[in-house]
C-alpha cells in the first residue's frame, strides 16, 4: 500500500492552507492510497498520527513525503527513522529526491539532504538570535520580541536575496504564503535601498 505524509508546524498553516494543502495534493498526484496530515511543529520528536502511520506500514508498503524535513530536522532522528523502515521492508520515496533505498548511495544522499534541511533551520535561528543581541545594544529598547511573523518575513526575503533560495523551497521551508513572501522580498529591496541611499548622502565629497 502507498501511504502519504503531510505535515505542518502551526495552526495558521492549517487555516490558510501553506504548505498542508500544497502537499496533499502532490501525495495524491502521486498515487497515495492513503494520506495522514498532522499539524505539529518540527522542533518536536512527538508526532503522534507520524507514529501511528508508522506502526501501519509493512513489507512492501511504501511511505510518500513531498521533503525529507516533513519526517524530521535532525540527521540522527530522521536517518534512525529511515534505517528502520528499510529493515522492515518499506520503501521511502521522497518527492524532490526520488527513492530511497537501503544502499550505501541511499544512505549517502539521506544524510545530505537531512543535514541541509537541519543547517537552513539552525541559519534561521541564529540569525534571529543575532538580531535581537543587536537590538538590545540600541538605545531605547525594551525588552520583548519582535512579532513572530516579522522575523520569519525578513528571513525568507534574505534566504530569497542572498542564500540563492527558490521561492518553492522557501515556502516550504517558512509555511508563508507566495503573496507574503512576495511583499516581503519587495520591502526587504526597498529597504536596502533606502540604506544605500542614505549612505551615498553620507559619503564625503572629494
Amino acid at each position: 500500500m502507498r501511504y502519504g505524509y503531510a505535515r505542518v508546524s502551526t495552526r495558521k498553516q492549517v487555516r490558510e492552507n501553506n504548505g498542508l494543502k500544497a502537499q496533499i495534493e502532490l501525495l495524491k498526484k502521486n498515487d497515495c492510497e492513503k494520506i495522514v496530515q498532522e499539524e505539529i511543529t518540527g522542533k518536536t520528536n512527538t508526532r503522534p498520527k507520524l507514529n501511528w502511520l508508522l506502526g501501519q506500514l509493512t513489507e512492501g508498503d511504501t511511505l510518500v513525503v513531498t521533503k525529507l524535513d516533513r519526517l524530521a530536522r535532525s540527521v540522527r532522528e530522521g536517518a534512525a527513522l529511515i534505517e528502520d523502515l528499510f529493515n522492515r521492508g518499506v520503501t521511502v520515496y521522497i518527492l524532490d529526491i526520488g527513492t530511497l533505498d537501503n544502499t550505501p548511495t541511499g544512505k549517502l544522499v539521506m544524510h545530505i539532504f537531512l543535514a541541509i534541511a537541519e543547517f537552513e533551520r539552525t541559519l534561521i535561528l541564529e540569525r534571529t538570535n543575532l538580531g535581537k543581541e543587536v537590538a538590545r545594544t540600541k538605545a531605547g529598547y525594551r525588552e520583548g520580541r519582535r512579532p513572530i511573523d516579522a522575523l520569519k518575513k525578513r528571513d525568507a526575503a534574505d534566504l530569497f536575496l542572498f542564500h540563492g533560495k527558490t521561492y518553492k523551497e522557501i515556502l516550504n521551508l517558512t509555511g508563508l504564503s507566495s503573496a507574503t513572501l512576495t511583499r516581503a522580498v519587495r520591502a526587504r529591496k526597498d529597504e536596502l535601498a533606502a540604506r544605500e541611499i542614505e549612505a551615498q548622502k553620507n559619503k564625503p565629497r572629494k
